[in-house]
């Protein structure tokens, strides 16, 4: 019998490591175009890869635990002024180092923040995980001597990546070490979705009564992932005061969180694609619109997001997989 399993399931785990390796490469392949293409927009895509981060831990939370926040700037933030602090007062600016502290720091901050928020339901989630961050941004507002207020946290002046390499103006070694953060993050958490703990948030997800009744503890499962998602918050948090040398208070922001929530929905909730494909359209999109209309652009960025509530409700993603398997059955 222990044959005829292994036998089973031997496929199975092939294809899903042929998967991963599809989408490492398919990554890897986006953000060398990225370097050769946009040169001079380095520091956009870094960017971009910073606030990837975040929405890949909001769909940990959202997408496959089915917390719904509003506040989960919180944890990004904790990571961008844990590491900013710890360079511009206590000399710590090794990046590698920076990084540490902010998945630390995000980790914490998502564990206690998620005391708060889980002990809700429904709507009752939404206000709190809004009060949570409204605190969060006004701790670091009055705590100005630690955090700078509301002129930021500067004189964050990393080292040269392992030594070797300098963050020049141009941002390419910032770029690099952001893409090899997103593609290990991206590896790690195919690997805890997978697995019986992801499984069982899952579970929760779609039935918290039956998962309790079979004796599952299903609060503290939700804050073990909370703590996940705030490391990975915490890097995006760190990669961004790394790569700025200044932390704001934008990023503590109720208006970072909701972007967060708009950019999971768009590309899909409950797909690691999903949050990196919806931060990718909507980051890149509002850069260009705001720049060719200064004006209008909100209006204009409201109307795609419309259109895809609309037409694509299971987002980008899900409307690719639905035209996906329907050429495959016409064929």
């Amino acid at each position: 019998m222990s044959d005829i399993s292994l036998t089973s399931t031997k496929p199975v785990w092939q294809r899903t490591a042929m998967r991963d390796l599809i989408a490492v490469l398919i990554l890897a392949a986006v953000a060398a175009l990225g370097y050769l293409l946009f040169p001079s927009n380095l520091a956009l895509l870094t960017r971009i890869i910073a606030v990837m981060l975040l929405v890949l831990s909001l769909d940990l939370v959202t997408g496959y635990s089915g917390v719904a926040t509003l506040g989960h700037a919180t944890v990004f933030g904790a990571g961008a002024y844990a590491a900013g602090i710890f360079a511009a007062k206590f000399g710590v600016t090794d990046p590698l180092l920076m990084l540490a502290i902010g998945a630390l720091a995000g980790a914490i901050a998502g564990a206690l923040s998620s005391l708060i928020i889980l002990r809700g339901h429904g709507l009752s989630q939404l206000v709190l995980s809004i009060a949570v961050v409204s605190l969060a941004h006004e701790a670091a507002n009055k705590l100005s001597a630690w955090t700078g207020g509301s002129d930021g946290l500067s004189g964050i002046a990393p080292a040269p990546l392992l030594g070797l390499f300098r963050f020049d103006l141009f941002g390419r070694t910032a770029f690099i070490m952001a893409v090899v953060l997103l593609i290990a993050v991206f590896v790690v958490l195919r690997i805890i979705v997978r697995s019986p703990f992801g499984m069982l948030c899952r579970g929760i997800k779609q039935d918290p009564i039956r998962v309790r009744a079979m004796g599952a503890p299903v609060y503290f499962t939700l804050v073990k992932m909370y703590a996940i998602a705030g490391a990975v918050a915490g890097l995006g948090g760190a990669l961004s005061a790394i790569a700025t040398k200044v932390v704001g208070l934008d990023s503590l922001s109720f208006t970072m969180s909701a972007e967060a929530l708009v950019m999971l929905v768009l590309g899909g909730t409950g797909k690691l694609y999903g949050a990196m494909i919806g931060t990718l359209v909507f980051v890149w999109f509002e850069d260009r619109v705001s720049a060719i209309n200064p004006f209008h652009w909100l209006t204009i960025v409201g109307v795609l997001l419309v259109i895809v509530v609309l037409f694509a409700p299971k987002g980008l993603t899900g409307a690719a997989e639905t035209l996906w398997t329907r050429l495959r059955r016409q064929s």
